[in-house]
């Protein structure tokens, strides 16, 4: 690959943006609301419009633009499913409560594709999804897992394909077999988490960028304060994921920032296009560390992979995600990258994500561990339940147990990057 820009601020998704917002003033002064949401990324725009619509008064609090961290940054891919195993939920709670983990997980796609339409979202959904193997290894955990599913979970969406029936999907020698899971997708993530925001306003949000919240005052009600204002609410949503800080103090430690990084290339002809993904699927590979990609609406391949755990930029990394791009399709030499850019998602311990609550009205929702694109979403409808008395499905993710990382504040991301590093030893192998 030929690259033509070494180090672009802005996003292909923030050069592409087709949403316009109300004007969303930063907050001055006090206000009082039923529930003041603070985070403006997919979980905190779902949730305020859910509450929104349900009759509440709610006030939305984002530190910078709407859709500023993972939920205007991701590979933009809708998946049923989290960021752990299943196994990993069904050994914490049990198979009857792990199927119902799984059949939220795919409400929360089809959660996504009903908000686009009642709201008339253009976020380019498209349908289609590859898990690719990458070495036999991951031919034997795909070809159990999907035994598995079948069996335990009913799921029967799972294609199996490999030669030239994969080769029909992904024009590419690299992987020796992938599952196709139909329903599974991708859009273009920010003007998704824009749209939503969108839709919040006109339900009678009232959205303030650029308002980082400062400080909590828990109670009844409790009050949120910002540089230059507060808001008294008898609720508070805590869903920055990523960037909560020390906001809350009793889950730090419980996530952990990860820095992901992605490029987009130039538009790809037609004929290029259908030698890369001729059928427009998205994919990810199986390995641990992974690889992801899809085209965009104008044909651009957006390709993301590469991991940093200490908030350094990994050496090479412009080389190694072009040389990958290479290995995987020659037919795109000389077509250049024109936008490259990083940011940061949230890890759990165990890779599920963490929903709870903290005494009787701070609700919150955080580490979908690179899965959240979907499950936010429904993550939102479910605090706005829990909300308004019907707690049922919230409960369910909230028993899974989480604990906070291991080495204290010093050396939990020492430890972080150890361990990445074994596992990444392993891909190679």
């Amino acid at each position: 690959m030929r690259s033509t820009v070494s180090d672009t601020p802005v996003s292909w998704y923030r050069a592409s943006i087709a949403v316009e917002l109300e004007p969303a003033m930063p907050l001055e002064g006090e206000t009082r609301s039923d529930v003041c949401v603070i985070g403006g990324g997919v979980t905190g725009c779902s949730t305020a419009l859910h509450l929104a619509e349900r009759g509440y008064s709610v006030t939305l609090l984002e530190a910078g633009d709407i859709g500023h961290g993972a939920s205007g940054r991701s590979g933009g891919q809708i998946l049923p499913g989290l960021g752990t195993d299943i196994i990993t939920v069904q050994q914490a709670l049990g198979l009857p409560r792990a199927r119902e983990v799984w059949e939220m997980s795919r409400e929360a796609v089809r959660l996504t594709a009903e908000l686009i339409e009642r709201h008339a979202i253009p976020c380019d959904l498209a349908w289609g999804y590859l898990h690719a193997a990458v070495k036999p290894r991951h031919v034997k955990e795909l070809t159990a897992f999907r035994e598995q599913m079948a069996r335990d979970y009913g799921y029967e969406a799972l294609e199996w394909l490999e030669g030239d029936a994969l080769h029909e999907h992904v024009v590419t020698d690299a992987y020796p077999a992938a599952l196709y899971d139909r329903e599974g997708g991708h859009l273009h993530p920010l003007n998704y988490t824009l749209g939503l925001a969108r839709a919040a306003q006109r339900a009678g949000v009232r959205v303030h960028a650029h308002s980082a919240a400062r400080t909590i005052r828990r109670g009844k009600p409790a009050t949120v304060t910002t540089e230059h204002g507060s808001v008294t609410a008898d609720f508070v949503v805590l869903a920055t994921n990523a960037y909560h800080g020390d906001l809350v103090p009793e889950l730090s430690g419980r996530v952990m920032q990860a820095a992901n990084y992605m490029i987009a290339t130039a538009p790809l002809s037609e004929a290029q296009a259908a030698k890369v993904l001729p059928k427009n699927d998205a994919l990810a590979d199986a390995n641990f560390v992974l690889d992801y990609y899809r085209l965009s609406a104008d044909r651009r391949l957006i390709y993301g992979g590469e991991v940093s755990y200490d908030g350094r930029e990994p050496p090479r990394l412009q080389a190694r995600m072009d040389a990958k791009i290479a290995r995987l399709f020659p037919v795109l030499e000389g077509v250049p990258i024109e936008y490259r850019w990083g940011g940061d998602v949230a890890i759990t311990l165990n890779r599920a994500p963490d929903f709870g609550r903290l005494g009787d009205n701070l609700y919150y929702a955080q580490g979908y561990s690179g899965h959240g694109m979907a499950m936010a979403g429904l993550a939102g409808k479910l605090m706005a339940e829990a909300i308004a008395g019907q707690s049922e499905r919230f409960d369910v993710f909230s028993a899974m147990p989480h604990r906070q990382f291991p080495g204290g504040h010093a050396l939990r991301k020492p430890l972080l990057v150890l361990a990445t590093n074994f596992y990444k030893l392993r891909d190679r192998l």
